[in-house]
């Protein structure tokens, strides 16, 4: 077959297949041009979720009729003024949008400019069906129609008007992320979707564009390095997703989707949260245009870094830093079903039978000294409690010393234990529920990084070392990782070809069932070994370690190590969360116990 010139319509159509896969790409490259125009005020409408129609209307600079013409030319552009391609600063630059969305679909354009007169010109699939004056206020306005109506094979594989609609709502909103100096309002069917005004604080619009919980439970970034800036919006670590749609990033303003990105924010967050949760991120990179390639994808949704690992580690320890800032907060709001779930309980008819008044107490131990005062002056018998069928879960303990005074703590002061597992505390602003494991957790793993950082952790030799036996692969992983476990104080050999002998542990971890963490290391190491690098690595056999080396669920504590709990909580960061990413306390306060009663 000899070699042919195409036609301009193929050419076209072919650019279009790159540049327009559906209709949110179109929407995109429309809207993007409206920023660079200069526009302030940017408003789109769409109709069967773009299937049907596509309208964006704003006010900027404007287009005379000759530059109307020229714009649905291929690689016709204003946004090069020289051949430094490389310096680029607008949103695009190929030339390729509009007369690839036009071959493709209906296609209208009436613009006008601050001193002329409005042009219109409508080019249907390729062909210009329109050409004349228009009426219109400064500015431009694009409407596309029926896109892919013509072309079958496209069309056929574009999904629902619903899943059309969610992708262009996206594109709208992380561009709106990207400008708060631009107002944006979206209409889907006559719907207003969602308007956001000139000037607003970043916060403010990305909590308004995604959760406006996000607002309360979020740290600001704001760090500089090597030329390159980092700043946006962090959520805590438990407030998370399931899946990543709420992950915006964004390069020099424009929004991306880069693997490098997304792997430095799941680094960030490795030992924050369960691998099954997403954290709630904007991050905002500005670089220098010499230092970032942003024409490696036709439809500028990728770049390339020329200091790609600079910027990784940026974005790592810069969530790290905002993160450890934000201390010992968590998510503080309630599980949306938790406090309807707080019903209150009738009040039981009084019995006629009078023995009901003296059920058989449950069999504690109770000394004349642990009997509380309030019980003695009763004049109820120790070995009889009304109303009581069994031993209550909750216990508190009376107080040696003088309480303090809740106001000077965050979290509160121990008033009681419940379930041997959750420690209650009287806080100034309400009432703080802490799970002791989680929380103890973290505190271990905090503790373990601090002393790795400061050279090695302590190490406590074992009497007579364990033997761990497990299959001949999670030896081989656990053997090939025998110094970098020395660092964390797991001092382990091989000992045949099926075990491991394990010498000493790390020395704050106590007493602990040393196969349960040799083995668990080994399941941590299997399954993500390959995939993280030897920082992460590390980090995971830490967090396995201080998981075993925590307060169990189920231990009793005095109030004098409820108390110790929660000061160090205070003081160290991220203790809003154990290793998994759950809360490790959450708070009721004041104004939800008075509705919970009735007083509001």
């Amino acid at each position: 077959m000899s070699i042919r010139r195409l036609p301009n319509a193929l050419i076209n159509r072919i650019a279009a297949g790159e540049v327009v896969e559906r209709p949110a790409s179109a929407l995109k490259e429309l809207v993007e041009n409206a920023i660079d125009a200069g526009a302030d005020r940017i408003a789109i409408a769409l109709t069967d979720g773009g299937l049907g129609a596509i309208e964006v209307i704003d006010n900027g600079c404007g287009m005379a009729a000759d530059e109307i013409a020229l714009a649905l030319e291929r690689h016709a552009t204003s946004k090069l003024p020289d051949d430094a391609i490389e310096l680029v600063t607008t949103m695009g630059f190929r030339g390729e949008a509009l007369p690839s969305i036009a071959s493709v679909a209906r296609l209208s354009i009436a613009s006008r400019t601050a001193t002329g007169d409005g042009w219109r010109r409508v080019v249907d699939h390729g062909d210009v069906v329109e050409d004349g004056p228009a009426s219109l206020p400064p500015g431009t306005r694009i409407r596309v129609d029926s896109l892919f109506a013509r072309v079958p094979a496209r069309r056929k594989f574009l999904r629902s008007a619903r899943s059309e609609y969610a992708a262009c709502s996206d594109v709208v909103k992380r561009l709106a992320m990207a400008r708060p100096d631009i107002a944006f309002s979206l209409e889907s069917d006559g719907r207003r979707v969602f308007s956001v005004q000139v000037g607003e604080a970043r916060l403010t619009r990305i909590a308004s564009l995604t959760a406006r919980g996000l607002a309360d439970n979020a740290v600001l970034l704001d760090f500089e390095r090597e030329g390159v800036r980092l700043s946006g919006v962090a959520g805590l670590p438990t407030y998370n997703r399931g899946v990543a749609d709420h992950q915006f990033l964004f390069v020099n303003a424009r929004p991306v989707r880069d693997r490098l990105l997304n792997g430095a924010v799941r680094a960030a967050y490795a030992e924050m949260l369960a691998r099954d949760r997403h954290p709630v991120v904007a991050l905002f990179l500005d670089v220098v245009p010499q230092d970032v390639d942003v024409n490696v994808h036709p439809a500028k949704t990728e770049v390339r870094f020329r200091d790609a690992a600079m910027v990784r580690g940026m974005i790592v320890s810069g969530l790290r830093r905002a993160l450890d800032e934000g201390g010992f907060r968590a998510v503080q709001r309630p599980a949306e079903g938790a406090l309807s779930r707080w019903q209150s309980e009738p009040v039981a008819p009084r019995p006629s039978d009078p023995d009901m008044f003296s059920m058989p107490a449950p069999s504690i131990a109770t000394t004349p000294q642990q009997e509380p005062a309030w019980l003695a002056a009763a004049g109820v018998a120790e070995r009889s409690q009304p109303f009581m069928a069994a031993a209550p879960m909750g216990r508190a303990e009376p107080a040696a010393q003088p309480v303090p005074m809740a106001e000077r703590y965050p979290l509160g002061i121990a008033r009681g234990q419940i379930a041997k597992t959750y420690i209650v505390a009287e806080a100034e602003d309400g009432l703080v529920i802490v799970d002791q494991h989680a929380a103890h957790e973290r505190l271990v793993l905090e503790r373990m990084r601090k002393a790795a950082d400061g050279g090695r952790v302590a190490a406590q030799a074992l009497l007579i070392p364990e033997v761990v036996e497990m299959d001949e692969t999670a030896c081989d992983r656990i053997e090939e990782r025998a110094s970098e476990l020395a660092e964390f104080g797991l001092e382990v050999e091989r000992f045949g070809p099926h075990a491991v002998l394990v010498r000493a542990t790390p020395a704050m971890l106590g007493g602990g069932d040393v196969h349960a963490l040799v083995q668990d290391i080994a399941d941590e190491l299997a399954a993500f070994d390959a995939a993280l690098s030897l920082k992460e690595r590390l980090d995971l056999v830490a967090s396995t370690m201080a998981c075993h080396g925590s307060v169990r669920a189920g231990r009793v504590l005095s109030v004098a190590e409820m108390n110790a709990l929660l000061r160090e909580m205070e003081i160290t960061p991220h203790s809003g969360q154990c290793n998994h990413g759950r809360p490790t306390w959450v708070k009721l306060a004041h104004g939800d116990i008075e509705r919970l009663f009735g007083r509001k």
